[in-house]
């Protein structure tokens, strides 16, 4: 189950327990899939969802199911909604929005195209606005006959109590470094001159983020951020050599690599230090980085200001950057 180009070994222990509930004579109408980023959620969601929506004697097309609905950020605006309709390039919106649920619920009063099974699939779930999640919990209260609920959930605890305490939790396990090793080699991103270990060091046990790191070959920008970690910058030599690397023009998914990297060198080093003073600013500092990640959006794509604040940051956790000013 899930893309077919890709085995994901991660998915066992979901995947019996899906099909355990699929052969029991009621099935759960809400379900969550649990985990990071990266470890193959929405490919399970969608071929779980053709598993629980395929009949006897009808046929099932090979492209979009049009009893599978899928909820994602949508456009960021009017403008970049009909740019999306031109078939342009638009910008994303930064959560999934009330008028999308209920344009989902209205398409719930109909019954099902093909079968008598429709699956709704939100991704991510906990990037839902308040209100749009207030919406969905009345659908998951009163769910319409033969209407399922798979809701993607990175941080699932960012998710409303009354959501999480109506649907069933399917948990996702990080990959193991030799897991990630073999998914990687099978990709064939790892070319010459990229660290497979650097990749996976940096991933965390998420797929999506190894390959990320490889494809982007961040392994110079690895090595910088640890020096900013762990020495002064005083000349501002280093941020200026990281700002270099990034890119001047550098594109959201590089950006989000970048910080995904820089959270995971500060997490790995906050397990490791044995000072504790160092371990307690190494936490705040990730804390920063993953607030910084969600407000990137509002930078209006400054790139340079971006990566300015992601190398103070860095800078200000060095032990020595007690004493260096820049």
């Amino acid at each position: 189950m899930g893309d077919p180009d890709i085995n994901w070994p991660n998915h066992s222990d979901a995947l019996r327990e899906w099909r355990a509930a699929m052969g029991s004579t009621r099935m759960h109408h809400g379900w969550i899939l649990a985990g990071k980023s990266g470890l193959g959620k929405q490919q399970f969601a969608l071929a779980a969802a053709r598993e629980l929506v395929a009949e006897d004697g009808i046929p099932q097309p090979t492209g979009d199911h049009p009893d599978i609905i899928v909820l994602t950020y949508g456009a960021k605006n009017d403008k970049e909604a009909r740019a999306q309709a031109d078939g342009k390039k638009f910008e994303l919106a930064r959560s999934i929005r009330v008028d999308q649920i209920r344009g989902m619920q209205k398409r719930l009063t109909t019954r099902p195209t093909l079968g008598s099974r429709r699956v709704v699939i939100v991704n991510p779930a906990d990037d839902m606005e308040v209100s749009a999640s207030n919406a969905l919990l009345k659908s998951l209260e009163e769910p319409p006959q033969g209407t399922f609920f798979l809701l993607i959930a990175h941080r699932p605890a960012r998710l409303l109590p009354t959501i999480r305490s109506r649907c069933r939790l399917l948990r996702f396990p990080a990959l193991s470094t030799v897991q990630l090793e073999t998914m990687l080699e099978a990709s064939g991103a790892v070319g010459e001159g990229v660290s497979a270990l650097a990749a996976i060091r940096a991933a965390e046990g998420s797929y999506g983020a190894a390959l990320r790191f490889a494809e982007q070959d961040l392994a110079p920008i690895g090595a910088l951020i640890t020096t900013l970690l762990t020495k002064s910058d005083p000349n501002i030599t280093v941020r200026a050599e990281l700002a270099r690397l990034i890119g001047a023009r550098a594109d959201r998914a590089r950006l989000q690599a970048v910080m995904e990297l820089a959270q995971s060198i500060v997490a790995e080093l906050a397990r490791t230090t044995e000072k504790s003073d160092q371990r307690a600013v190494l936490a705040d500092t990730h804390a920063e980085l993953v607030t910084l990640a969600a407000q990137a959006p509002n930078y209006n794509f400054d790139t340079g200001l971006l990566t300015l604040e992601i190398g103070t940051l860095l800078m200000r956790a060095a032990p020595a950057s007690d004493h260096a000013h820049g």
